[in-house]
């Protein structure tokens, strides 16, 4: 007995050593794959200028050119009543740096202007404005263009405002009222963007197309390069397993997309200004747990196809343009069909967009942030063991 006793004991040990040295070997595997990939990554410009640059060049395109506020709009103010009254009535619009007004006393000529495409509304004042104003049923006609339906309903809004509040001060002073806004005074309060900026609102978003574009583009071309390339084929007669492939390629781009995060950061603090109310450590978890997400798109993505072409469509088509149409970076999801609302409830960049926007502009709100942060983890882990099934050892 006490001689199986210690054969046995002795396997066990041998099997323990055995092990632990498998997982040495593993371990300077990975190390060697990682040290190659961080060498070709930096060595390859292109790579750099997607990684680094690409991220600046986004932001700055995107942060200053995309904007859904509506400035200097066109519009002509139609005064076929020429009294003082009525110029004041119209006063605001030609304070405020919505509008640029265009003074006309002529119908005709307004509504010329209006579809030669040079205003993009009317305000008019009719010729008995000041007697009907005195009589307590005066009123202003608005025209706006419907073309750009968004632009119509801003424009409409800002001139009533503007009308608003040349109603208050004829309240105040206890005269007769403008009857397109009745005698209601509104007290307005905005949360969690207080700027009334789309500016605020979009650089979350950014960020998201971002940490996509770095992920998934990247992460495919290079593996379909090395594809292309035949490097693969070598490593595949070395002991190399798929799973420490992956995981050497996972590491260096891991690292470039928190860089991309980093400069990100910097851009939507110290360049836009845009408030970051929550947890930096919790913006770090979750941009952590989407890029992941990313990065098992692009090898999910270069173990199936393996052509940069066509690995280069498939990035675009399956991660960056759902991620910009369908996460409601740009569009409430609310407003669109059934349909294409659960299209979104199943996309991973949704919820990163969701957890970036309440984590900069309204903080730490848990059970959101828990939630996104959950469903991107799932998602992470799904992504990245269906990239480790699908490559294999094999020509």
């Amino acid at each position: 007995m006490g001689g199986d006793g210690g054969d046995i004991l002795e396997t066990v040990l041998d099997g323990g050593q055995a092990c632990g040295a498998r997982r040495r070997a593993s371990l300077r595997r990975i190390r060697a794959l990682v040290v190659k990939e961080s060498r070709q990554l930096v060595r390859d410009k292109s790579n750099v200028l997607v990684g680094m640059f690409l991220p600046l060049l986004l932001i700055l395109i995107f942060g200053y050119g995309l904007s859904f506020d509506v400035r200097n709009m066109p519009v002509a103010v139609v005064l076929e009543d020429t009294s003082p009254t009525a110029t004041d009535a119209v006063a605001g619009l030609y304070l405020s740096p919505y509008f640029s007004p265009l003074t006309l006393t002529n119908m005709a000529n307004a509504e010329q202007l209006m579809r030669d495409g040079e205003v993009d509304g009317i305000v008019r004042l009719g010729p008995d404005f000041s007697r009907r104003l005195a009589a307590g049923d005066a009123s202003i006609q608005i025209i706006v263009n419907g073309v750009d339906a968004n632009q119509a309903r801003v424009m409409q809004a800002y001139a009533q405002g503007a009308v608003a509040q040349w109603n208050v001060r004829r309240r105040a002073a206890g005269e007769p009222l403008v009857s397109m806004v009745g005698s209601v005074t509104l007290q307005e309060r905005i949360w969690f963007n207080e700027a009334n900026s789309s500016t605020w609102f979009l650089v979350p978003g950014l960020i998201v197309l971002i940490m996509t574009l770095i992920g998934a583009l990247l992460t495919a071309l290079v593996m379909a390069r090395e594809w292309e390339r035949g490097t693969l084929e070598a490593l595949f007669v070395t002991p190399v397993r798929a799973g420490e492939i992956l995981i050497s390629k996972i590491i260096p781009y891991f690292g470039v997309g928190l860089v991309g995060l980093a400069l990100c950061l910097l851009a939507a603090r110290f360049l836009f200004e845009v408030p970051i109310r929550g947890s930096l450590l919790v913006i770090l978890f979750c941009s952590m747990l989407y890029l992941l997400v990313s990065l098992g798109v692009g090898l999910l993505i270069s173990a199936a196809v393996k052509n940069q072409f066509l690995a280069a469509q498939m990035a675009v088509l399956v991660s960056f343009l759902p991620a910009l149409m369908l996460s409601g970076f740009i569009f409430d999801m609310r407003s669109v069909p059934f349909a294409v609302r659960a299209v979104s409830s199943i996309l991973p960049a949704t919820y990163y967009v969701e957890a970036l926007q309440t984590l900069f502009l309204a903080g730490n709100v848990w059970p959101l942030i828990l939630k996104d942060c959950a469903v991107l983890a799932f998602a992470a882990a799904a992504l990245l063991a269906l990239a480790k099934a699908r490559t294999r050892k094999e020509l």
